[in-house]
């Protein structure tokens, strides 16, 4: 005798071409959910026959509304804002962030999101490590939790794994024109460690407008941070000493080569520009003022937290990839004048 398969929470999402974290929250008859989206479930649960298990639902209410928000580094301040703005965005529609910091380590990645999916959080938004993620992202899928990439692509499943992050091509391109324009002779290329991908974007713009200004590129690979722009800017003024401008990987290693010229006696924004990227809060608090590639962080969190909850509570899956526009802010360090 063969005992039929009853009907499973999955089977109702799939029904309904929503995902299982927008059906519980109908079950929970959660006001997050839209009326059409709700109407949607309910038929499919009519259709399929399925029956909701109230008393083991009510064991994970508390959880209801969480979502996972998974961070690279949050010592460094793009990140922090990034984060900031998402859990506000998250908290105005009745969401609680549940974060953690992964400092850069694959196997805490894979131990902060195997007990989120414990806890029973609804979705997740990651910064991802580089390394070797298929523990992290395999158990999402298993999970059958929605989850997006920010800022870091890192898993190709793109229809699982939806990616989204800052035009870096662009920024960096309009960086290096900005400075080729201002009367630059030679200008280098600052941070970033070789091989990532976000380095490789963030230098290609670089290169196309160095090849286009007849310059020769230099670049100066190794660790986003402020000692190696600290370092870089005396290694530059001692073995290169044509180099009179910069395009930073991050506005970390340019506040770094900032205080680092400071220290050797070299006035920014005159003997030598620099440009640096993400536009972070500090950057135009600095003296001189950083020049940075503005990539809008706040705006780009509350948007992530807007097509996330689209996806989990009406079923919009976000597109593969999203490159959002960014801008130059133009301050001291790129020019003799403030702007």
């Amino acid at each position: 005798m063969t005992v039929e398969r009853r009907p499973t929470i999955i089977d109702v999402a799939n029904k309904a071409g929503v995902s299982k974290s927008t059906v519980s929250l109908v079950l929970q008859k959660s006001p997050l959910v839209r009326k059409e989206t709700r109407e949607r479930v309910q038929a499919a649960i009519a259709e399929i026959g399925y029956i909701y298990n109230r008393a083991a639902a009510n064991m994970r209410m508390s959880n209801a509304g969480l979502i996972g928000l998974v961070i690279n580094d949050l010592r460094n301040p793009f990140f922090t804002e990034f984060a900031t703005s998402l859990q506000m965005a998250l908290s105005m529609r009745g969401y609680c962030a549940v974060v953690a910091n992964t400092d850069e380590s694959p196997t805490h990645q894979d131990q902060v999101v195997a007990a989120m999916i414990e806890h029973g959080v609804s979705a997740f938004i990651l910064c991802p490590v580089y390394g070797d993620d298929s523990a992290t992202f395999d158990a999402i899928a298993r999970a059958g939790i929605p989850a997006m990439q920010m800022l870091r692509r890192v898993d190709d499943r793109l229809d699982l794994f939806p990616f989204a992050a800052p035009d870096y091509l662009s920024g960096s391109r309009e960086a290096t024109r900005h400075l080729v324009d201002a009367g630059a002779r030679r200008i280098a290329f600052v941070g970033g460690l070789d091989g990532r991908a976000v380095s490789q974007e963030r230098m290609a713009g670089y290169f196309e407008i160095m090849r286009h200004a007849g310059q020769q590129p230099l670049v100066l690979s190794g660790r986003a941070s402020r000692d190696f722009g600290r370092d870089a800017a005396r290694r530059l003024s001692t073995e290169h000493p044509e180099v009179d401008a910069a395009v930073c990987f991050n506005d970390l290693v340019a506040l770094g080569m900032v205080s680092g010229f400071h220290e050797i006696g070299r006035q920014v924004g005159a003997d030598f520009r620099i440009v640096g990227f993400d536009d972070i809060e500090e950057a135009a608090d600095a003296y001189p003022a950083l020049s940075s590639v503005h990539c809008d962080i706040a705006g780009f969190g509350a948007r992530a937290a807007e097509t996330l909850l689209a996806w989990l509570e009406e079923g919009k899956t976000p597109p593969p990839e999203t490159r959002t526009a960014v801008s130059l802010s133009i301050r001291q360090s790129s020019a003799a004048r403030p702007v």
